[in-house]
């Protein structure tokens, strides 16, 4: 069920809501506090969440195809399974997140913090990670064909 706010819910305080399942295609959640909500199999396609904060969130098999999450906060959130094909994750805060089996292919994670992130398993190919710190982050069997590394580099 989508928030009473939609489709502009640029800035609402949506903190522990229960949003699974909810169809927020194209979205205005920008600068929203969704601090703690589920959104377990949401659609957030197109979405704009630039500066959310959805640190704690749950966003289990999300489909977050080409939302723009800039600068957005999404410390130990649990992206498990998510789609977040040529999503921007640009200066996006991943610190402790949990993206293990995740679609990140094509997304711009330039200057992202992945610290402590779980990418196990995770589709990276074509991503940018350029400026990305990935200390500690655990990259078991992760796909980076064709992705730039930290460094500028383009795996083969």
């Amino acid at each position: 069920m989508a928030p009473d706010c939609s489709p502009d819910c640029q800035g609402e305080n949506l903190r522990d809501a229960d949003l699974s399942g909810a169809d927020l295609t194209g979205v205005n959640l920008q600068g929203a506090k969704l601090i703690g909500a589920n959104l377990t199999g949401a659609n957030l396609t197109g979405a704009n969440l630039w500066a959310a904060n959805l640190n704690d969130a749950n966003l289990t098999n999300a489909d977050l195809n080409g939302a723009d999450l800039l600068v957005a906060k999404l410390n130990d959130a649990n992206l498990t399974g998510a789609n977040l094909n040529g999503a921007g994750l640009s200066r996006a805060d991943l610190s402790r997140a949990n993206l293990t089996r995740a679609n990140l292919a094509l997304a711009n994670l330039t200057y992202a913090n992945l610290t402590d992130a779980n990418l196990t398993g995770a589709d990276l190919s074509d991503a940018n990670l350029e400026g990305a710190d990935l200390t500690r982050a655990k990259l078991t069997a992760v796909n980076l064909a064709r992705a730039t590394m930290p460094d500028g580099s383009v795996r083969k």
